[in-house]
């Protein structure tokens, strides 16, 4: 679906961002873009729908270049959530944000409303419809962002650092309504993150950057492996697997593998425990 070929980015400033990117992003994937401040995800994203121009190289979009596609076309098919949901959000009332997009793109007023509608019960604020903006939890904003571009009917969304500012329930509701509109409505997302304990528990597939560069590119599974990328993008295994990897390391513990998610870790630590008893019974 997105296709990014020796993507280069340099600011004006001079600062160098991102430095030959390749990437390919398959249709109904859930990417995470990983990385510490300042490794470049950012930078990436605003470049997957033309919001940035590349300094060199480009990015595809059903074989398409983003940079010669009209940009309504873009901006409907692939939406992007900022971090921070007040940089996007400007209208009066939830339902007149979440209205514009289709609005503008020429729909009947029905279909406009059929469409914020339908976006504002699947995010789970339908009882928001009427609420000013300017009352509504940081939480409930960025459920809003995401009822906008829903409305506009995308085949990829982009999330950065979606989960900033959210407490843990909140954290675990906004993933949980990702992955279902991943699984659910097949839209393919991508989220720049660096809280890597997310990962394993929703994502399909792996991107580290460090310094504007792709350090490695994968499943969970071979990229949580693989420890020197880990170290040089100044990142750690998930706090699950952290631990079961001491226990290997350290304590000469006998895992098959290491668990990334705490049912994995369940079902190895009760396959030990059962060892040990078949070990005592003789």
């Amino acid at each position: 679906m997105l296709k990014i070929e020796a993507l280069q980015h340099t600011y004006d400033d001079g600062t160098v961002a991102l430095n030959g990117i390749d990437l390919e992003i398959e249709q109904g994937e859930f990417l995470a873009i990983l990385g510490s401040n300042g490794s470049g995800k950012t930078t990436l994203i605003k470049h997957l729908n033309g919001l940035l121009q590349p300094t060199a190289g480009r990015v595809l979009f059903g074989g398409k270049a983003v940079t010669q596609v009209e940009d309504r076309e873009i901006f409907s098919r692939i939406g992007i959530v900022f971090q921070d949901p007040n940089d996007q959000l400007f209208a009066a009332t939830v339902t007149e944000d979440v209205a514009f997009g289709p609005t503008n793109l020429g729909l009947t007023e029905a279909e406009v409303a059929r469409r914020v509608s339908a976006a504002l019960a699947q995010v789970g604020i339908t009882k928001l419809a009427g609420k000013s903006i300017h009352a509504l939890s940081h939480g409930q904003k960025k459920r809003v962002c995401i009822a906008g571009l829903l409305a506009m009917q995308p085949s990829v969304m982009i999330l950065d650092e979606p989960t900033a500012g959210l407490d843990p329930m909140g954290v675990h509701a906004l993933m949980h309504l990702l992955e279902e509109l991943n699984r659910r409505e097949g839209i393919t997302m991508i989220m720049a993150t660096h809280v890597v304990d997310l990962v394993p528990l929703f994502m399909s597939k792996i991107a580290i950057l460090s310094k504007g560069k792709l350090l490695r590119c994968g499943t969970p599974r071979d990229v949580f492996g693989d420890a020197e990328a880990l170290k040089k993008a100044k990142l750690h295994l998930p706090l699950v697997a952290e631990l079961m990897n001491i226990l290997k390391t350290r304590d000469q513990v006998n895992l098959h593998h290491i668990p990334l998610t705490v049912g994995e870790a369940r079902r190895e630590i009760l396959r030990l425990l059962s060892v040990e008893d078949v070990i005592a019974r003789v």
